[in-house]
């Protein structure tokens, strides 16, 4: 890679150029990631370990858990060591494997998410089929459809960034390597490609953030005939899920959808999507699910139910 690029690693200007607001953010943003890892592990242990493995709303909670924790990983380390350094760089085959790795667990999250969804529509909208159309069968095919996307998607972010030449400077405006701003310094104008990019990331989110709309409006349409307590449980329900999906695609959009233009809010918008929003999506999903609730205090009061006894 190194032979096709003068550039073999790239500088990252980071958050501020202010010490004292990194120093802020180190802080802020280490309380944020431990609690990710905390609030995920600890909804991935009791869904795992109580009879809520069977039912397939929590099968995919607890998978999108898994990629949030992923998901946020591939960013918040190297940003929270950058925030302590004196330089920020990162080699250029790092940058890639950043590249690829945060699009394609990404991709994944909101594909689980879609595949909520579609559970909560079946279940609410066709209940009599609930138990057909949602097998624990049907449900890894799902998962493994997520997967599959997933890859599709970053394999074409990487792949199009991979083929263009670096020639510097190497100064990347943000703080992880992510396509736009790659964009920016790439050798020749790319109009092309930033073109590619909103017709992947841009749309793809956009259409994906409709479908999910339309979803949960037909699902709130459909509650009408139901009685005022199954209205209250499904509401909850997809409350939850529409506000996960609201703080994950707004800022997300904001950033994706536009032809390619960078702007010094998109670091901040940025910070919503890959640690903001998975800073709050374990509080979401258990704060107003009593089912969740009580399955976490199940396992914090009987640890015994972790080793299998």
């Amino acid at each position: 890679m190194g032979n096709r690029n003068n550039v073999t690693f790239f500088i990252l200007l980071g958050l501020s150029p202010n010490k004292n607001v990194e120093a802020f953010c180190f802080v802020l943003f280490l309380f944020c990631y431990l609690a990710i890892w905390v609030g995920n592990v600890l909804i991935m242990i009791s869904i795992t370990c109580t009879q809520l493995r069977d039912q397939p709303m929590y099968f995919f909670l607890n998978y999108l858990s898994l990629s949030d924790l992923c998901y946020t990983s591939t960013v918040t380390p190297k940003l929270m060591t950058d925030l302590l350094a004196e330089k920020k760089t990162i080699s250029y085959t790092n940058c890639m494997a950043q590249l690829f790795t945060t699009h394609f667990f990404g991709g994944v999250e909101i594909l689980i998410l879609t595949g909520m969804a579609y559970d909560r529509y079946v279940a609410i909208c066709h209940p009599l089929r609930y138990r057909v159309l949602m097998s624990r069968g049907k449900c890894r095919l799902v998962l493994l459809a997520c997967c599959t996307g997933g890859f599709a998607h970053s394999a074409s972010q990487f792949l199009l960034i991979l083929v263009l030449l670096f020639c510097g400077p190497n100064e990347l405006d943000h703080y992880f390597c992510d396509v736009f701003p790659l964009l920016k310094l790439a050798c020749a104008h790319t109009p092309s490609p930033g073109a590619l990019v909103v017709a992947n990331s841009g749309v793809i989110a956009l259409v994906t953030f409709v479908v999910l709309l339309l979803s949960y409006c037909l699902i709130l349409y459909t509650l009408r005939a139901y009685s005022v307590e199954s209205r209250r449980k499904a509401l909850s329900t997809c409350s939850s899920h529409l506000t996960v999906v609201v703080l994950f695609f707004t800022p997300a959009l904001f950033v994706y959808i536009r032809p390619n233009v960078t702007f010094p809010e998109d670091k901040v918008f940025a910070l919503f999507y890959t640690i903001i929003a998975p800073t709050f999506n374990p509080l979401i999903y258990t704060l107003r699910n009593t089912e969740m609730k009580n399955a976490i205090r199940k396992v914090c009061c009987h640890p015994g139910l972790l080793s299998g006894r």
